[in-house]
C-alpha cells in the first residue's frame, strides 16, 4: 500500500517499529514554510543540489525510533518515538545545514568561512562540511563550552579548523568584552560579535549561522519531510510533537513539514518547543526588534529576546545559551501554531538517565530537555489513560558531554535560573524604533 503527503511524495507503508534508511528515499526539497505564512509568492520546496544529496547519503535517511523501553519503564500507554539525528558524522542535526552553506560559498569561489558555535555541534559540522570541499575554516566557541567539551575543539582541529576559545583577544569585539569582565563564561552572542567582525575585515572569507536565519531552517526541513515519510510508512499520526529551543534550528527541522501538514487540515498535532530555565527566550523574553549579536553588529531582527547583551549563565547545554529565537518560530509562537514551556537542567538530565538506561542511547545536553518534557507528558498519559503518539527531536549525542554527566551522577549539578534583574538590565538596552 502506498500513502501521499501534501508535498506529492508517496511512501510504502510498512509495519517495521523503527523506520531506517531502507524504508525510504532522502527528501530531494527543502520545504520552505514562508509560502505557507505570507501572502508573498514564495516556492514553497527548493531543490536540494545534487552535491549536497551525494554528501547527505553518508548518514541519510536518519532513523525514526520507536523507545518502547522508555514506554516500559514509565508504564505509559503513551507510544514514544524518537527521530535521531545523532548519526551523522559531527553526532547532531547540524551538518544539515553545514554542507549547503559551505557548498553554496564554494560554488562563489570563496576561500574561507568563520563562525561561532557553543556546545561545538555547529563547529564541528562546519569543519567538517568545509573539509568536505576544501575551504579554510576558523570557529569562535563559547568559553564555558571550550573549557567543559575539549573533543569538540579536537574534533574540529581534526576536521582543520582553527579554534578560538570566546571572548578573545583576537577581535575589537571579545577584548572589549574581556575588559569588562576577564573571567566572563561568554555567551553565543558575543561569539557570533568575534566571527563577524573577522569575515566583515576580510575580503576572502564568509560568515556562516548554525541556528536562526531562515535559510538555516529552511536547511533543517529535511528531518520533518523524512519523519512524516516515515510516520506514515509505519500507520502512526504524532498527537505531540516535542523539540529543544535555543536558537531554533532542530525544533523547526522537524516541526514546519508537519505545521505544513498542520496547516492543510490533514493533523493537527500539538507541537512544543521546550527550552531551559536559565535561558528562556519564549517564555521570558519579548517580541521585538533585536541585534542577533551582543555588539550590535548584525541587522536588527524581530523575534523572542532577552536582551541582545544578556549573558545566560553557564548550563551544560551550550547550544541552547542564546538570547533571542528565531524569528520564524518566534513569528509562528506569536500565530498560536505551536506552545513553550521550561525546564531546569537536573530534570533534564535525570531524564536523560532514564532514556540512556532504557534506549541505551546517550543524548547530548541540548536535547534532554526534549526527552524531559516527553517523560512528564508520558506520566499525564500514565495518568489519564490516553494512548497518545509522542514525537520527539533527538538531535544529537552526548559522547562529547560525558564530564556533564560525570557532574550529574556525582550530584554536583545545580540549576541556574535566570535572573529577573539582569534580564531587566538586557531588555532595557533593545534598540527602541520609531514609529
Amino acid at each position: 500500500m502506498h500513502v501521499r503527503l501534501s508535498n506529492g511524495h508517496r511512501v510504502r507503508a510498512r509495519s517495521a517499529t523503527n523506520v531506517h534508511s531502507t524504508a525510504i528515499e532522502i527528501p530531494r526539497q527543502w520545504y520552505n514554510l514562508i509560502a505557507d505564512l505570507s501572502e508573498a509568492t514564495n516556492e514553497r520546496f527548493i531543490d536540494i543540489p545534487e552535491e549536497v544529496i551525494d554528501v547527505y547519503k553518508l548518514w541519510r535517511p536518519t532513523p525514526l525510533i520507536r523507545a518502547k523501553r522508555l514506554e516500559k519503564l514509565l508504564d505509559t500507554p503513551a507510544r514514544i518515538y524518537y527521530k535521531y539525528e545523532g548519526v551523522s558524522p559531527a553526532g547532531s542535526h547540524k551538518p544539515n545545514t553545514a554542507v549547503p552553506q559551505v557548498y553554496y560559498n564554494a560554488q562563489q569561489g570563496i576561500k574561507n568561512v568563520v563562525t561561532e558555535t557553543g556546545a561545538g555541534q555547529w563547529g564541528s559540522s562546519l569543519a567538517f562540511a568545509c573539509s568536505l570541499f576544501g575551504l579554510g575554516c576558523e570557529v569562535w566557541q563559547v568559553r564555558a563550552s571550550y573549557d567543559q567539551k575539549p573533543y569538540r575543539k579536537l574534533m574540529m582541529q581534526t576536521w582543520g579548523a582553527k579554534v578560538h576559545p570566546s571572548p578573545s583577544n583576537i577581535t575589537n569585539a571579545g577584548r572589549k568584552i574581556l575588559q569588562m569582565d576577564p573571567s566572563t563564561p561568554g555567551s553565543l552572542g558575543i561569539a557570533i560579535s568575534e566571527a563577524v567582525e573577522v569575515a566583515a575585515t576580510n575580503d576572502d572569507t564568509k560568515y556562516c549561522l548554525g541556528s536562526v536565519l531562515n535559510h538555516v531552517l529552511l536547511h533543517q526541513t529535511v528531518i520533518g519531510e523524512e519523519c512524516l515519510r516515515q510516520m506514515e510508512a509505519i500507520g502512526e499520526t504524532p498527537d505531540l510533537i516535542i523539540g529543544c529551543t535555543g536558537g531554533g534550528s532542530n525544533f523547526a527541522g522537524l516541526s514546519f513539514p508537519f505545521i505544513r501538514e498542520k496547516l492543510s487540515g490533514k493533523i493537527n498535532p500539538v507541537i512544543r518547543a521546550v527550552e531551559p530555565t536559565a535561558c528562556p527566550s519564549l517564555t521570558k523574553g519579548v517580541y521585538t526588534y533585536d541585534f542577533g549579536d551582543t555588539a550590535g553588529m548584525t541587522p536588527l531582527m524581530k523575534m523572542h529576546t532577552l536582551g541582545h547583551d544578556f549573558i545566560p549563565d553557564p548550563i551544560h547545554a551550550g547550544g541552547l545559551r542564546y538570547h533571542g529565537m528565531a524569528p520564524l518560530i518566534s513569528h509562528v509562537y506569536e500565530l498560536g501554531f505551536m506552545e513553550a514551556i521550561s525546564i531546569p537542567q537536573t530534570e533534564c538530565f535525570q531524564g536523560a538517565i532514564q532514556f540512556a538506561r532504557s534506549e541505551g542511547l546517550i543524548p547530548a545536553p541540548e536535547p534532554t530537555h526534549a526527552i524531559a518534557a516527553t517523560i512528564k507528558e508520558a506520566l499525564r498519559c500514565r495518568e489519564t489513560g490516553e494512548p497518545k503518539v509522542i514525537l520527539m527531536a533527538m538531535c544529537g549525542h552526548g559522547h562529547f558531554d560525558l564530564t556533564s554527566y560525570e557532574k550529574y551522577l556525582q550530584g554536583n549539578m545545580v540549576d541556574l535560573s535566570f535572573d529577573e534583574e539582569k534580564i531587566k538590565e538586557s531588555l532595557a538596552k533593545i534598540p527602541q524604533l520609531l514609529a
